[in-house]
């Protein structure tokens, strides 16, 4: 059944004038340049208001790949280029299985390096998106204005497939449609140059995907402490990130942490429980099973084993 759409269609305050900036064209460089870091200076603290709502979206997202489901994002322009880049960071830096992350990118891959601004007005490519979304999943759309049709088009699609849904807009005049799950307004005003979203408001949009993707990393397990545990070590760097992250969590010698890797073979998780319980390799194995990889959950399982 197709779910009827509330219209959202409101004036986005980053259309319009910034009197802060009105004479930024009259200014020496470095002027310029203060003025748009006074800018700048606002968005976190527009981020900051909306953390609620955005935990709410952290939790479905944690419940859908909890269930092995998965998570989207849907966006265009600025904002699916932004998805685009959280999407691919998340692989080297926490290791997350295929299918945990899928982006939805209005005109597809030409997009990400040209414009192709009229791909943004299609509702029923959004829509089209969504084919590959099941029931369970979680979709995250992002748009400036809080009514791009292409995103909007995904995310009442999404609904009709049985996925939980939630929208980021930096525009507060965003009514929630009653089909959406979560909005999330963070609402950073005019830009230094009106209209201009790359601005403020995708900078307020890298901090909620960054803190989005980050909080769900933590809550599937993803860390231990405040340390990455499972990327992949793919280059020389990485690795020496891995045998420096298992000296931190562990305080041990060089040596005995790069031994306890490659009985491990390479496995950052398996080592660190190993060596923080003193059980076997293939017990520590086990437990890290058990506990769905989470570290500190399988250290309490050995604790407890062991009393």
């Amino acid at each position: 059944m197709t779910v009827p759409r509330q219209s959202v269609h409101v004036d986005s305050p980053t259309e319009r004038r910034n009197p802060r900036t009105a004479r930024i064209d009259t200014l020496p460089t470095v002027d310029v340049l203060r003025l748009i870091n006074a800018e700048d200076r606002l968005v976190p603290d527009a981020v900051r208001d909306a953390l609620p709502q955005l935990g709410v979206a952290v939790d479905l997202a944690v419940a859908a790949l909890s269930s092995g489901r998965g998570v989207h994002y849907v966006g265009a322009g600025t904002s699916g280029r932004l998805a685009t880049l959280d999407a691919a960071e998340l692989r080297p830096t926490f290791d997350v299985p295929d299918g945990w992350f899928a982006v939805h990118h209005a005109g597809g891959d030409r997009a990400l390096r040209d414009a192709v601004e009229d791909a943004e007005d299609d509702e029923a490519a959004g829509a089209d998106a969504m084919a590959t979304v099941r029931p369970g999943d979680f979709v995250l759309g992002l748009t400036a204005s809080g009514r791009t049709p292409f995103v909007l088009g995904a995310l009442a699609a999404a609904h009709d497939r049985g996925a939980s849904t939630a929208l980021v807009s930096n525009n507060p005049n965003t009514s929630q449609p009653g089909w959406l799950d979560v909005l999330v307004v963070v609402d950073t005003g005019p830009e230094a140059i009106a209209g201009s979203t790359r601005m403020k408001a995708g900078t307020a949009q890298k901090l909620v995907l960054t803190s989005f993707s980050t909080a769900v990393m933590v809550r599937m397990g993803r860390t231990y402490e405040n340390l990455m545990v499972s990327l992949r070590a793919t280059n020389a760097k990485l690795r020496g990130r891995t045998l420096r992250i298992l000296r931190e969590a562990t305080g041990l010698t060089q040596q005995e942490c790069s031994t306890a890797l490659t009985e491990a073979h390479g496995d950052l998780k398996v080592a660190m429980v190993h060596l923080l319980s003193g059980a076997e390799i293939r017990r520590a194995a086990a437990a890290l099973d058990s506990s769905h990889g989470h570290v500190r959950a399988a250290l309490g399982l050995l604790n407890a084993h062991a009393v």
